[in-house]
C-alpha cells in the first residue's frame, strides 16, 4: 500500500484512521487539507509526515497567487508555521519545510518558486533513508547475520530504499576496511566518511537515523561501543536524529548497573601512531587509545535485540 501519492497537483492520502477495515484514499488539493491529514493522524509517522509536510508546502505555494516575491514568501512562511504546528514532535516535517522554505528563498520568481517546491515535495518522497553506522557489525563481526548491519541489511531485502553512511572508524578502520566490503557485496549503496564527517553531514539533514552495534550495555542502559560511539551520539541528539543499538540480549549484562561499571580497554599506541607499520607521528609521542567509549542510556532511543525493540527503563524486566 502507498501511503502517499501525488498526481497531477493532488495528493492522494490513504486514511489509515480506517484501516484495516477500509482502504480509502483522501484526494487532498490545498495546505490546509495536508494540515488536516497530519492532524487527524490519516498520515503517520515520521517519515511519512516529513514527505506529506513537503507536498503540503508545494500545495501552498501553488494556491499563493501574488506576483510579488516578498509577498509570496510572507504567505508561504505562514503556510508553513501552520504545517509545522500539527505535530511538534515530528522532527522529520521540521527538517523537510526548513528545507523547503531554504528552496524557495533561493528562487527569483513565483513562478519559479512553485516549479522548485513542487519537483522539491516529489524529491524528498524519493529520498532514499540515510543510515549511519559505526565500526563492523555485519556477518564478519558477528560470525552471523549481523548487529546494526544485520538491521540494515534486512531492511534492504524487504525493498526499503536505504542508503548507508559509513564511518571509517579509526584507529583500526573496522568501517572502511570491512563495513563497506560487506555492504559491496551485499549491493546496497552506502558513502564513506571519515569519522569528522558525521556532524556536518548531521547538520546538513543527510542523516535520518544512527544505528550502531554494542560491546556491553549495562542494566540502566549505558552502552559500550567502538570509540567515537559517543560522540555520534552527542550529535544525534543535538540534531534530533534518533540513535539505537542493535545488539542480541547477551550483550546486556546484569552484573553492571551503570556505564561506571564497564572497564574499557586501552590498546596500543601503535594503532595511532602507525598504520602498516608506516611512522604517522613523531616518536616518543604520548598517546590515549581507548577502544571504546560509554554512550549513555538517556542518548538512546531504544535497543533492538531478537526479542523485539526496548527502552532502557524495559532492560531489566528483559533480562529477568
Amino acid at each position: 500500500m502507498q501511503p502517499l501519492r501525488f498526481e497531477n497537483n493532488i495528493l492522494y492520502v490513504l486514511d489509515q484512521t480506517k484501516l484495516p477495515g477500509q482502504v480509502d484514499y483522501l484526494k487532498i488539493d490545498s495546505c490546509a487539507g495536508v494540515c488536516e491529514a497530519i492532524k487527524n493522524l490519516s498520515v503517520r509517522g515520521a517519515p511519512a509526515i516529513g514527505v506529506a509536510a513537503g507536498y503540503g508546502v508545494a500545495l501552498a505555494a501553488l494556491s499563493i497567487k501574488t506576483g510579488g516575491m516578498s509577498e509570496f514568501l510572507t504567505q508561504l512562511e505562514k503556510a508553513i508555521a501552520e504545517i509545522k504546528s500539527t505535530r511538534p514532535t515530528a522532527q522529520n516535517l521540521f527538517q523537510v519545510t526548513s528545507r523547503m522554505s531554504q528552496i524557495a528563498f533561493e528562487c527569483d520568481t513565483p513562478g519559479s518558486a512553485r516549479e522548485k517546491l513542487a519537483l522539491e515535495a516529489t524529491k524528498i518522497h524519493e529520498e532514499q533513508a540515510r543510515i549511519l553506522t559505526h565500526c563492523n557489525t555485519g556477518s564478519l563481526a558477528t560470525a552471523g547475520y549481523g548487529t546494526a548491519l544485520g538491521v540494515i541489511k534486512y531492511a534492504f531485502n524487504q525493498g526499503k530504499k536505504v542508503e548507508v553512511i559509513a564511518t571509517e572508524t579509526r584507529p583500526l578502520l573496522q568501517g572502511s576496511r570491512l563495513t563497506t566490503l560487506e555492504l559491496k557485496e551485499e549491493k546496497i549503496p552506502f558513502i564513506l566518511i571519515t569519522d569528522s564527517m558525521a556532524g556536518h553531514f548531521m547538520r546538513l539533514g543527510k542523516i535520518n537515523i544512527v544505528i550502531t552495534g554494542a560491546d556491553r550495555i549495562s542494566l540502566n542502559g549505558d552502552t559500550a561501543n567502538k570509540i567515537g560511539t559517543y560522540s555520534l551520539a552527542v550529535l544525534a541528539e543535538f540534531h534530533n536524529i534518533p540513535f539505537y543499538i542493535a545488539a542480541p540480549i547477551t550483550t546486556f549484562d546484569a552484573n553492571s548497573s551503570s556505564g561506571r561499571d564497564i572497564i574499557i580497554e586501552e590498546r596500543s599506541s601503535e594503532e595511532i601512531t602507525h598504520f602498516n607499520c608506516h611512522s604517522l607521528a613523531p616518536a616518543g609521542v604520548h598517546v590515549r587509545n581507548p577502544a571504546f567509549d560509554i554512550t549513555p542510556s538517556a542518548l538512546i532511543r531504544g535497543y533492538i535485540t531478537e526479542k523485539g525493540i526496548f527502552k532502557a527503563d524495559e532492560i531489566a524486566s528483559l533480562l529477568a
